[in-house]
């Protein structure tokens, strides 16, 4: 999360303490608790209306095959270049020979 370590997110915490006193973070804390209420809500609204919209193929969806964090490009083009399909039919899947001496088209 932005390279934020736990180590860094103490450091942050005592700094605003300092600067905010010990007067004004009940405040500032029941502020950050209302905008991640809120950011809970609009993220939970959105998928919501992403449900209705989509209609009932939404629930088919397996989203973690769509994850593009679990394509390894190295397997990819192992499979590509190892795949024993029939090739497109307009192409020959052998080179073609040349033409002997002396022999007509």
């Amino acid at each position: 999360m932005f390279g934020l370590t736990f180590d860094k997110l103490i450091i942050i915490a005592i700094i605003a303490a300092f600067l905010l006193g010990p007067e004004r973070i009940p405040h500032y804390a029941a502020m950050l608790g209302r905008f991640v209420r809120k950011a809970k809500e609009m993220a939970d609204g959105a998928k919501d209306r992403l449900k209705d919209e989509m209609g009932p193929e939404f629930d088919d969806i397996d989203w973690k095959k769509l994850n593009p964090r679990q394509y390894d490009p190295r397997r990819i083009i192992r499979d590509a270049l190892l795949d024993e399909s029939p090739h497109d039919p307009a192409t020959p899947a052998t080179p073609a020979t040349p033409l002997m001496k002396g022999s007509t088209p």
